[in-house]
């Protein structure tokens, strides 16, 4: 919690004062009740309406003092609470964008996104509280207790017996209230991922009559959340009644000894209706204390889990010896003996890689799903650290590389294009920025997408709908390809990116690839795609099995022969 509450020593002066207000509404609070006193025993008593009426005045200057600080106290705690909040997310916004892919691999897009929203607003609703009532409340019971005995010590000695119970029984309360929303907080996650899912696959969803199972599993996520929401709340408002019992006991005790006491002449009426004043001032702040219990509580939770995606090391970064100014001069890769397993996973998916690609060359890598070929490609711009040999680009070990450097030097298109919420210019131009209208035209004509462009409505100021769902699978792949190019990057990367194109677009985008002066890598489940390339490199089971020409993968490999044979039957392609 010390992490995440660190966000809080910017507002050191706007925390200093919003105290400095509560210290003088609480002085109001704990004198009214004394000068009351007064006010029976000097004027009331005595029929005194001169000395009604100067306490009458004094108490009516207190209370309008109490109101000025009120309101000022709360600009100064929202200020505080909205800044903090503000920079929470910032910060936790950097971290995450600082995360290697082993790292988001540790917490569901669901969990982020709660911990983004409902996690830092729980803490700036604490914050808030914490410096309008949460300080007040324990200083009115410490306040009124000991103000009770200045007033009369017999009276107050019931104070000692109610008041540390009752401190005891919220410090349990607290404890386990915190455990049980840190539950809520893991059920609300998973609440946000099945809607997350559901969102995202909609059309998928009533293309196959999946509604009712779709329906029973949100369901159930909600079900969990409702029941452990309901045990928690019931819980803490439990422990109200307990509360609010124990003062009033103490109150009845005042009262009945209070009137033994003034009927006997030991005590004044006075004393006896300030005591009890201060008894019903400490009940009222104690029966705050299960509000202040639910918020902190929640408060903590949160804080807890914000604290774990803030602590979080980060295992990819900048090399020692990596040096800023080094960017890629013209693209060659090598990988000598590497081999790869995702984080948590004993088994290699990768295992004694070999192979060169020179600059400028076109290099087509093919084989079986699941035989390497993505996580391949994802430990050229570093995604991940491999876990034995080296990778080499133009003779220089990756990490001599800045991250930032050498991914600006590569232009990568995913397996699944993504595309943002935006025009079709800016999807484009995000690969680059400040980027050109020229270099966007010039991107978009490489990648074969510039006429569909031109015939949408609004052509490049077309808006794109949330992940590119109002365009097309080949739409939307070549505007991610268009991103890449724009780019103008050493290494370009195609991770079965022509994968919906027709053959024609398909040969025309790679004709514009081949006039750049950059070394493309293309993952390609196409035969007629991987003869466009200068070379083939065959995988199978993340090891390289046959590197070469496409003639010379018909003579040596005969899984290669199959996989030629199955698309283009027993007339096998020319080997030149």
């Amino acid at each position: 919690m010390k992490n995440v509450f660190s966000f809080l020593k910017p507002y050191k002066i706007p925390i200093s004062v919003a105290y400095s207000l509560t210290i003088i509404e609480l002085m109001v609070e704990l004198l009214l009740p004394f000068f009351l006193g007064k006010m029976i025993n000097d004027g009331v008593m005595n029929k005194d309406m001169d000395t009604i009426m100067m306490w009458g005045f004094i108490m009516i200057g207190l209370a309008f003092t109490a109101f000025i600080a009120g309101i000022l106290n709360s600009f100064f705690a929202s200020h505080t609470s909205l800044g903090f909040a503000y920079d929470v997310r910032e910060k936790l916004f950097h971290k995450i964008q600082s995360f290697s892919f082993a790292n988001l691999n540790q917490y569901p897009t669901s969990g982020l996104v709660t911990r983004f929203t409902n996690d830092v607003r729980q803490l700036q609703n604490t914050i808030f509280m914490a410096l309008r009532i949460m300080t007040k409340a324990p200083l009115i019971v410490i306040g009124g207790v000991v103000m009770a005995f200045i007033v009369n010590a017999r009276l107050a000695l019931i104070f000692l017996i109610s008041v540390p119970l009752l401190v005891v029984f919220i410090l349990w309360v607290l404890k386990v209230a915190s455990r049980m929303f840190d539950k809520v907080q893991s059920r609300v996650d998973n609440v946000n991922r099945v809607m997350q899912e559901n969102l995202a696959g909609m059309r998928l969803i009533k293309a196959f009559l999946r509604r009712d199972h779709e329906e029973e599993r949100f369901t159930k996520a909600n079900s969990d959340l409702a029941t452990m929401t309901r045990s928690t709340f019931r819980f803490i408002e439990a422990s109200m009644p307990i509360l609010l019992f124990v003062m009033n006991l103490s109150l009845i005790f005042i009262l009945w000894y209070g009137n033994s006491l003034a009927v006997s002449g030991q005590t004044s009426v006075g004393d006896v209706v300030a005591i009890v004043n201060y008894a019903l001032r400490v009940a009222m702040a104690i029966s705050m204390f299960t509000f202040i219990i639910l918020a902190f509580s929640r408060a903590k939770a949160s804080a807890e889990r914000l604290n774990q995606v803030l602590s979080v090391n980060v295992d990819l970064v900048d090399h020692q010896d990596a040096r800023d100014e080094a960017a890629v001069p013209s693209g060659k890769i090598e990988f000598d003996n590497v081999s790869f397993n995702y984080p948590n996973q004993k088994d290699p998916v990768l295992e004694d890689i070999s192979f060169q690609v020179n600059p400028g060359e076109k290099l087509a890598i093919i084989g079986a799903t699941g035989s390497g070929k993505t996580s391949l490609f994802q430990l050229i711009p570093r995604l991940y650290n491999v876990k034995n040999g080296n990778i080499y680009i133009d003779d220089d070990p990756i990490t001599f590389y800045t991250l930032e450097q050498l991914r600006r030097s590569i232009g990568y298109v995913p397996q699944n294009p993504l595309l943002f919420t935006g025009s079709v210019t800016d999807n484009i131009a995000w690969g680059k920025e400040h980027a050109s209208q020229e270099e966007i035209f010039q991107a978009a004509r490489d990648a074969q997408i510039h006429d569909t462009i031109m015939d949408l409505p609004d052509q490049y100021d077309t808006k794109i709908g949330q992940k590119g769902v109002n365009l097309s699978g080949g739409q939307k792949q070549r505007i991610s390809i268009a991103r890449a190019l724009i780019r103008r990057p050493k290494i370009l990367m195609l991770d079965d990116s022509t994968s919906a194109l027709d053959l024609a677009t398909e040969s025309k985008l790679l004709d514009a690839i081949q006039h750049d002066d950059c070394t493309t890598l293309i993952i390609t489940q196409k035969i007629s795609t991987a003869m466009s390339a200068d070379r083939i490199l065959l995988m199978d089971y993340g090891e390289v099995l046959a590197l070469g020409t496409h003639g010379e993968l018909l003579v040596q490999s005969s899984l290669y022969r199959r996989i030629v044979e199955s698309q283009f039957g027993k007339e096998l392609p020319d080997a030149t």
